[in-house]
């Protein structure tokens, strides 16, 4: 009993010298990165100077570019009211003058509008990195403390480290989704619906005119219009599907994917072919929502990268796992080379995937398609 003894107050000496050249080392892993979040503040603060005389330098454009669209739309005004000194030529050239003009000015603004916002979030990150220096060199000095402190408490610390580190990350990298996906809507509406939406308000003061000057070619004219605004409906109704399918709320995940394969088949022309295996049963939301992301992003990649003729799509819901197989009969590409880069497409994936406690495999060849495999556990001790 003795030996044992002996051997167990060793070996607990032993854990412990080398957990507290560990924590020491973490020590000065922190210092490391509060040095790196020094450098980063740094650049941002560069980055942030330079936003805010873009800003200014765009502002001025607005404010020039506003004045010619007074100019031209009031010189519209004078050859409209004097319709018998103009000719139509010249009520269209000056209408066109106008609307160029105003399409300028709303790109402009819209470019002041995205440099502001770009300025508002470097601010944030500025704020955010200064309060990560801070708390790093705190860090350090509570590390420092900790060490002399260190006992039977050790392994709930660095549980509870870890366990803050996973949730830090995982947030980030939501925070980080979510941004992305806000720039792509913003791109989406931009270039769609803003555009159709500053043409119908033009093309109605148009037909205004039209209805002073030549009533009976004002039927023509609001058939274009008509026409115009029925795809700016469609522009924004696709949005509003690609935020938050209401079938995915409404109905769940298996019919919302087939929706949703039945739309990106129309809108590629890419065959896709649906079906189902197992319970009907609806699953947890994060679990639907998830999913649905993931395989939207596969199909994605599928008309960017593929050129596919033919998807197939195999949803499996057992007792404890949810099974998505997805392939296509595209050129395939090189999955070494791929994985290197990590594409935010398949980084966005996969991180999915892992928060969802699931994983993801991504299987390709050249010439031979592309696989992909998601399990996800959905057992509520899974979440």
């Amino acid at each position: 009993m003795g030996v044992v003894s002996v051997l167990k107050l060793s070996d607990l000496d032993k854990i412990m010298k080398e957990t507290i050249r560990a924590v020491d080392k973490g020590k000065n892993d922190v210092f490391e990165i509060a040095e790196g979040a020094r450098n980063e503040l740094a650049r941002v603060e560069k980055q942030l100077i330079a936003i805010k005389e873009q800003t200014l330098e765009v502002i001025e454009q607005v404010d020039k570019a506003e004045k010619q669209e007074y100019g031209a739309r009031k010189q519209l005004v004078h050859v409209s009211q004097n319709f018998k000194v103009y000719s139509e030529f010249d009520i269209r050239k000056a209408y066109e003058e106008a609307s160029d003009k105003q399409v300028q000015t709303a790109l402009l603004r819209q470019k002041e509008s995205q440099l502001k916002e770009m300025r508002t979030e470097l601010e944030f990150s500025y704020k955010n990195l200064k309060k990560t220096v801070a708390k790093a060199e705190e860090m350090v000095s509570k590390i420092s403390v900790a060490i002399d402190y260190l006992g039977n408490n050790l392994k709930n610390v660095c549980d509870k480290l870890e366990e803050m580190e996973e949730r830090n990350l995982a947030g980030f990298h939501i925070i980080m989704a979510q941004e992305e996906e806000r720039r792509r809507i913003a791109r989406e509406i931009h270039d769609g619906p803003a555009q159709s939406v500053a043409n119908i308000i033009l093309r109605s003061e148009y037909c205004q005119k039209i209805y002073e000057l030549k009533p009976e070619t004002l039927v023509s004219e609001l058939d274009q219009l008509k026409g115009l605004s029925r795809k700016s409906l469609k522009d924004i109704r696709k949005i509003i599907f690609d935020l938050r399918p209401m079938d995915l709320d409404d109905l769940g995940l298996k019919p919302a994917l087939k929706r949703y394969g039945e739309d990106f088949s129309k809108e590629t022309g890419i065959e896709v072919n649906y079906k189902t295996i197992g319970d009907e049963r609806r699953l947890d939301t994060t679990v639907e929502v998830g999913t649905f992301r993931i395989v939207q992003e596969f199909l994605n990649n599928v008309k960017k990268h593929s050129d596919a003729s033919v998807v197939n799509l195999l949803i499996e819901i057992t007792p404890l796992m949810l099974n998505v197989r997805g392939t296509d009969n595209g050129v395939g590409f090189d999955f070494a080379k791929a994985v290197q880069k990590e594409t935010y497409g398949l980084k966005t994936m996969r991180e999915r995937a892992g928060l969802l406690k699931g994983e993801i495999n991504i299987n390709s060849t050249l010439g031979k398609g592309t696989e992909m495999i998601l399990k996800i556990p959905y057992n509520k001790e899974a979440f």
